[in-house]
């Protein structure tokens, strides 16, 4: 009953009890209880209004509720932050509830796929890009490490695919792992080194050594960073600059842009190697290479091979790269000197 019938049959009321009133100057005894006998009625008949009201409420919120119940359960899933729908999942339908193993295989490998990525689309991990440090000492930002934990978004869709609702995609995001006072310091002193020569006459082929090279200078590298030499020094082509010059692929020299950027990954790998590192990724050339001594070179190709290693000396590093053009690389490994009595080697 609406708000409005509800102060007409109050009103009803109160009038009809003032005619009770008046018929008590004015009628007899006898008419005062007719009076009082219809109100009774009326308001009986409004108590049994409201309670088939209720009733019928109840009904339909009952009859609602089955309707849902029998509607097949959707879990949507979200970004953290901009609550942007990533995707809708029936679960009935991809085989819950019937063959719960194969449905976790296919959210185990969707989940893949959106964390690592695809051919055709970039996927939400990201490998962190270190920052650095410019020549006025001011620092240089990169980009944190993004990960999305893969068996834990497989975990909370089981868990909501019974009821149906809304999960949130579990990304993690890293920063570096050295604190901003530091960096005044890290040039301090120089924890290990290496050197490697090449040819000076050889332009192109420096040419591709130098901006690599370049690319890793004042590389700041906190405690439990991952360094990634392809992430790092980016695409190694003609587009960034980058010079044709022999390079080893298949156990055959042949010309290719970027020949060369191997030497600075394997005169980067003899330095930080001197140091209690962990290789996360590591390859061998298929030849033999003139400028370090066999097995102790480390090959690299944007796009496949890479470089990679986790600081786990315990301190944060500064990489400085060195380049001569009359015909030596060298790599610096430097640290605060408040932090190389610490460093696990």
């Amino acid at each position: 009953m609406t708000m409005r019938n509800w102060g007409i049959s109050l009103l009803l009321i109160f009038s009809l009890l003032g005619l009770v009133g008046c018929a008590v100057e004015k009628t007899s005894a006898s008419k005062d209880e007719n009076l009082e006998q219809k109100v009774t009625e009326l308001e009986k008949k409004l108590e049994e209004q409201k309670a088939a009201e209720e009733a019928a409420k109840r009904a339909a919120e009952e009859k609602k509720k089955e309707e849902e119940a029998k509607k097949p359960k959707v879990v949507h899933v979200l970004e953290p932050d901009s609550k942007k729908l990533v995707k809708s999942f029936i679960p009935v339908e991809m085989g819950y509830g019937t063959n719960n193993e194969d449905y976790r295989k296919e959210l185990e490998k969707w989940a893949r796929d959106l964390a690592r990525g695809t051919e055709t689309t970039p996927g939400y991990d990201q490998r962190i890009v270190p920052d650095r440090i410019d020549a006025n000492g001011q620092i240089i930002k990169g980009k944190p490490k993004v990960i999305l934990e893969e068996a834990e978004l497989v975990n909370a869709i089981m868990e909501a695919s019974e009821k149906g609702g809304d999960v949130f995609l579990p990304i993690y995001v890293t920063e570096s792992g050295y604190k901003p006072e530091d960096v005044p310091h890290l040039n301090e002193v120089v924890v290990a080194s290496y050197s490697t020569t090449f040819n000076p006459s050889v332009t192109g082929r420096n040419r591709n050594i130098e901006l690599s090279a370049q690319a890793i200078n004042n590389v700041i590298l906190g405690v439990g960073d991952v360094f990634s030499f392809n992430t790092t020094v980016g695409p190694s082509d003609a587009a960034h600059g980058y010079q044709p010059a022999q390079e080893i692929v298949n156990k055959e020299l042949v010309m290719g842009i970027g020949g060369g950027i191997c030497q600075t990954s394997s005169t980067l790998f003899n330095a930080i190697d001197q140091l209690g590192v962990e290789y996360v990724e590591w390859h061998h050339h298929s030849l033999s290479v003139g400028y370090v001594p066999a097995g102790r070179d480390a090959t690299v190709s944007y796009g496949g091979k890479d470089f990679r290693f986790e600081n786990t000396t315990g301190v944060p590093l500064l990489v400085k790269a060195l380049y001569d053009k009359n015909g030596k690389l060298t790599f610096e490994i430097r640290t605060s000197a408040a932090y190389q009595s610490l460093i696990k080697k």
